[in-house]
């Protein structure tokens, strides 16, 4: 798969800029009006069990 393809159109995506500070992350983040916390994480599972088991 393709991370630079666009889905809709089919064109090149281009990389305008990365943001690697924490403080510049946040201020993105809260202009966009999204919850700053993380998403929670599912609690642990054990292995799958064979059927035969």
């Amino acid at each position: 798969m393709e991370v630079l393809a666009c889905v809709r159109s089919g064109g090149r995506r281009r990389v305008l800029a990365y943001v690697k500070e924490a403080g510049g992350v946040r201020a993105i983040v809260e202009h966009l009006g999204l919850p700053r916390a993380g998403a929670r994480l599912a609690p642990e599972r054990g292995p799958p069990q064979a059927a035969w088991c």
